[in-house]
């Protein structure tokens, strides 16, 4: 048998590697770079250290189903005895609005979202847990028959079908159900930040506002990095072959079927079947399939070492105008010292800290050590974006690959072959690949 390749050793490859290991495949990782991970990586210069990509996660049971499905639980890798490791946030991220207006939205806690929109203004917070609420259905059937289960683009059960192919969009949406631009503010927020339009994202999506109410946000200490060290550390538990600095090229298709992995180097890797964890557009084999498809491109990233006092903020803070400003502290920074990290989407015509210095949090004279990254340096640096598809639309769905593709013996895992970016959707995606190759 020549066993399983993975193209990509971002999180979706560690993922799809280390479940499929256990289901007793010969499993081959094949990664471009010298480095496994993707974004799930840190950032270190000057004794600091930064995350690279994210800082939380939702539905932390992906997780943790991911680790006890191909060996011991996370909590065990911790050494932590009756805990699975992971940390619940207490807010999710503070929002503050051009007005100067402020929202600490809470994490898992309907109450406590509904009490902090009434806040923000009286009988907000009944039109928020209105909205929230009305995707307790949506999620329930997504969850059932596309997030959990391998899904079949042209025989989808019927109120799937309708709910997918809906015409609605969230802008629309947003407009007609909150009087207060606020609150449509907070629930597009993760589209925006992610890259998208909210004139094309379909209304469904929104279901990541009922996620964030019902299991809340999460993390481990020193930061989500760890997550590929500990599954870089299961491949070796798993026997799973890792070929690091070898590009592939394309994908090798007889009679139909993938039977092999030709890397740029001309070498040829025999597959029993083969699973696609970057972007499709990269691999000729599968490029026609997804040539209606757009990449979400990353943001403007800006990692501060800062010296002295700073404004005590909470996980995340997030600044709203054009440009939309995150701000991310957190990392580890030398002693009297503060990590912090910057993210930048719209018109950045200036420094983000000036314009941070304009909303009133101005850090200019504490910058001890700064690195940029463009959109361009993290594409080069990752191999794609780790932000997916780019919403166009209802169509958006089914031209996307994953977990099955057109071509016999490919599958597809990784952010390009989810509804979105974020390590619950890529780990979701890897448990479907998992799922329709089953035990060797």
């Amino acid at each position: 048998m020549a066993g399983v390749v993975i193209i990509g050793g971002g999180y979706g490859g560690l993922a799809c590697a280390v479940r499929l290991g256990k289901l007793g495949h010969d499993v081959t990782l094949v990664e471009a770079s010298g480095t496994l991970g993707g974004a799930l990586d840190s950032v270190s210069r000057d004794g600091y250290t930064w995350e690279a990509g994210p800082q939380s996660l939702l539905v932390p049971a992906v997780v943790r189903d991911l680790f006890r499905k191909s060996g011991r639980p996370l909590g065990s890798e911790l050494g932590l005895e009756g805990d699975d490791g992971l940390v619940p946030l207490d807010v999710i991220r503070e929002h503050r609005f051009v007005d100067t207006s402020v929202l600490r939205l809470p994490s898992g806690s309907r109450r406590g979202q509904i009490e902090a929109f009434d806040e923000l203004g009286a009988g907000l917070g009944a039109s928020w847990d209105a909205y929230v609420s009305d995707f307790d259905e949506v999620w329930d059937l997504l969850r059932r028959h596309y997030f959990e289960e391998p899904w079949q683009r042209d025989s989808l059960p019927t109120d799937v079908a309708r709910l997918l192919g809906s015409r609605d969009v969230l802008h629309k949406h947003l407009r007609r159900v909150f009087r207060d631009d606020r609150l449509a503010t907070v629930a597009g927020h993760t589209f925006v930040a992610d890259g998208h339009d909210l004139r094309n994202v379909p209304v469904w999506a929104g279901v990541v506002s009922y996620l964030e109410q019902l299991f809340g946000a999460w993390t481990l200490p020193g930061g989500l990095h760890r997550l590929r060290d500990l599954l870089v550390a299961r491949l070796e538990t798993r026997g799973v072959r890792v070929l690091l600095d070898t590009p592939v090229s394309d994908v090798v298709v007889r009679n139909g079927k993938a039977v092999a992995v030709r890397t740029a180097h001309g070498q040829e890797i025999d597959a029993d079947a083969v699973v696609c964890a970057v972007d499709a557009r990269r691999l000729p084999a599968l490029a026609p399939y997804v040539a209606r498809t757009m990449p979400a491109m990353p943001p403007v990233v800006t990692h501060l070492g800062l010296n002295g006092d700073v404004p005590d903020l909470g996980h995340e803070v997030v600044v709203h105008g054009d440009p939309l400003i995150i701000i991310r502290p957190g990392g580890q920074a030398p002693e009297g010292r503060t990590a912090w990290t910057l993210i930048g989407r719209g018109k950045l015509a200036e420094d983000m800290l000036l314009v941070l210095a304009r909303a009133g949090i101005d850090v200019r004279q504490r910058v001890e050590t700064r690195v940029d990254r463009s959109p361009v340096d993290l594409v080069s640096a990752w191999g794609s974006s780790p932000y997916g598809v780019r919403w166009q639309g209802r169509g958006t769905v089914k031209q996307r690959l994953g977990p099955t593709t057109p071509v016999a013996g490919v599958y597809a895992a990784g952010a390009n072959a989810t509804p979105g970016a974020g390590l619950a959707y890529v780990g979701l995606g890897a448990a479907l690949v998992a799922t329709e190759i089953g035990p060797a």
